[in-house]
């Protein structure tokens, strides 16, 4: 058994990395638990040189690392680069920002002194995806690193060498070995690795499937799970909002990394009297996207992951068909030499339709029609996601209203959702919980230890 790094433009194979064996395992595990004694008590500034180091090469070998995207999982390059670089960035933010968010805070309390600190809990286990192989993993990573955890990866089998990258950034920049390593193992190895004493916490990027499964093994033994799992994101236009800037936003909101993300806009939901003149601009504007080779700085829609993920999408699209929706703009293969699949527009589906339950993990959007405010909201928040929501209208009031209303982690007004190192990141519902980014997310995974002295 091993993981396979396949382009999935070309569709070839470019390198197989091997299953470690159970004692390999052990002798990791054991490894990450005697560094964590030592890591947890290395100082904050010496942590923070090290993590500005792998800052400095992840901007010096940007294209490196890019290319490792690109090659495993066809994100486009230019994309791929910006990956990189937002990277470097959490890995600075979480350099220049730890000592603060780590600082022992005092409260008021019936003791003579009281105050709280933050301790480095032991390993931290995350299951990450390959849709975002890099960016996910710095993520959970740069802010464990600083909180003076150890860490270990099982990444998605598909970015095996991804994986094998990240792990060799952090030793050249000056990580002790076993600070952070990748795993090439399986589901019953992953397992293992849960319930091994010293991992106390096991976060997921990932399918509710998956999800609900790591939650499920770790709350059995008391351990504590942060999940982002899917996204239905609705992205609703008023009549009154800037039409061309939200149709432009509208492209890469809901197909940038060929509509593979978890936060991309999956359902439209236009105001009846803007909807012919969005369609149009909105329409327009995919027409031109470029598809085709990903590692070409043009293109726009490359392939999908895999072969799998393709056909699974194409099932979906049939069903939407099957309950009402017309395509309104492509709905087919790029070519049958690799997995790209026009971006397609899908409309006159009924507000109900089933797929406001489901994730479109690709180049489709269905587009629905509004009237009022209310009707807005609860189209909205027909889903059973609730990660994050776009709203776009000139009246603040109005934009309030929406942004308390919608039932998510992040509402974007007048923008596309994303994530940045200062702000927090998760969602609710089936999409998950806890938050990851900001220092919510550095003290996810902290003992907050109380001290009184009486």
């Amino acid at each position: 058994m091993a993981y396979k790094s396949i382009n999935p433009f070309t569709l070839k194979e470019e390198a197989v990395f091997d299953f470690i064996s159970d004692i390999v395992l052990e002798e990791k595990l054991r490894l990450s638990e005697k560094r964590f004694r030592e890591w947890s008590h290395t100082s904050i500034a010496e942590r923070a040189d090290i993590l500005n180091k792998v800052a400095d090469l992840l901007e010096k070998e940007t294209e490196k690392h890019a290319s490792f995207i690109t090659w495993e999982m066809g994100k486009p390059i230019s994309q791929s680069r910006a990956e990189i670089k937002k990277c470097a960035w959490v890995s600075r933010y979480y350099a220049e920002n730890a000592e603060a968010f780590l600082s022992p805070g005092v409260l008021e309390s019936t003791a003579k002194e009281s105050y709280v600190r933050y301790d480095p809990l032991g390993i931290i286990f995350a299951i990450m995806p390959w849709n975002f192989p890099y960016w996910q993993t710095f993520r959970f990573l740069a802010p464990n690193f600083m909180a003076g955890n150890t860490e270990l990866l099982k990444h998605a089998s598909n970015v095996p060498r991804c994986a094998w990258a990240m792990e060799e950034l952090f030793l050249d920049a000056g990580a002790p070995e076993g600070v952070f390593q990748n795993l090439y193992i399986n589901y019953e190895q992953a397992t293992y690795v849960i319930q091994f004493d010293m991992v106390r916490g096991i976060t997921l990027t990932g399918s509710n499937y998956a999800g609900n499964r790591v939650a499920e093994t770790a709350g059995a033994i008391g351990k504590k799970t942060v999940l982002e799992l899917g996204g239905s994101d609705p992205y609703i236009v008023f009549s009154d909002a800037d039409l061309e800037k939200a149709a432009e936003n509208a492209v890469m909101a809901r197909f940038q990394n060929n509509g593979q993300s978890c936060i991309a806009a999956k359902r439209f939901i236009i105001q009846e009297d803007a909807f012919d003149p969005f369609m149009n601009l909105f329409k327009k504007k995919v027409e031109a996207l470029k598809a085709g080779d990903p590692m070409d700085p043009d293109t726009i829609i490359g392939p999908l992951a895999r072969k799998d993920l393709l056909l699974e999408l194409e099932d979906q699209l049939q069903h939407i068909l099957d309950q009402g929706g017309k395509i309104v703009s492509g709905g087919n293969r790029h070519n049958e030499g690799c997995n790209i699949l026009e971006p397609t527009i899908i409309m006159d589906l009924p507000i109900n339709a089933p797929i406001n339950d489901e994730e479109l993990f690709g180049p489709i959007i269905p587009v629905f029609r509004f009237t009022n405010e209310k009707e807005a909201l609860d189209m909205a928040n027909n889903t059973k996601f609730g990660l994050g929501a776009s709203v776009w209208t000139a009246n603040r009031e109005l934009a309030d209203r929406m942004a308390r209303g919608i039932e998510c982690g992040t509402v974007a007004v007048n923008g596309m959702v994303k994530s940045e190192p200062g702000l927090p990141f998760g969602g609710i519902k089936a999409s998950g919980y806890g938050r990851e980014l900001s220092e919510a997310g550095i003290k996810e995974f902290l003992n907050v230890k109380t001290v009184n002295y009486y």
